[in-house]
């Protein structure tokens, strides 16, 4: 499993959000200048974290994003889901996928439902809250 660009702002953009919620809307340009993002490319992770109702968003003057919920309420898994589809470290574990015809005489596949089932607590557990809290050593890096 690889989190792409799409995944990694998205958690970016969540933290930025998190940490300037006023109850207003923040401006895209705002985000995308502090994170160092494209804002054209911000606004298709925007877009989708909108649709799945994970943020507010408003257009006009006064528009941005918000947050919906309380930085606690979001888990790094539930948007990295989003944005970057499945989790599953093979194919044959991502949701809908056929059923393989050599899984009862495979090896591997306890080892890889293991990793899914790590991979899906770790990041089911870690939230958007968590990652708003620096370390000793100074800012996170996604």
């Amino acid at each position: 499993m690889m989190i792409s660009t799409r995944g990694r702002y998205a958690l970016r953009v969540m933290i930025d959000l998190a940490e300037h919620q006023n109850g207003e809307y923040i401006p895209l340009r705002e985000t995308a200048e502090r994170q160092d993002i494209s804002q054209k490319y911000l606004e298709s992770i925007m877009t989708a974290l909108s649709k799945a109702g994970l943020v507010d968003g408003a257009h006009g003057k006064g528009g941005g994003y918000r947050l919906c919920r309380a930085p606690e309420d979001y888990s790094v898994g539930e948007i990295l889901r989003l944005t970057e589809g499945s989790l599953s470290p093979v194919a044959c574990l991502e949701d809908g996928a056929q059923p393989c015809p050599r899984a009862a005489g495979c090896r591997t596949l306890p080892m890889w439902t293991e990793l899914d089932r790590m991979i899906q607590n770790y990041l089911g557990g870690v939230t958007v809250a968590d990652l708003m809290k620096q370390d000793a050593g100074g800012d996170y890096v996604i």
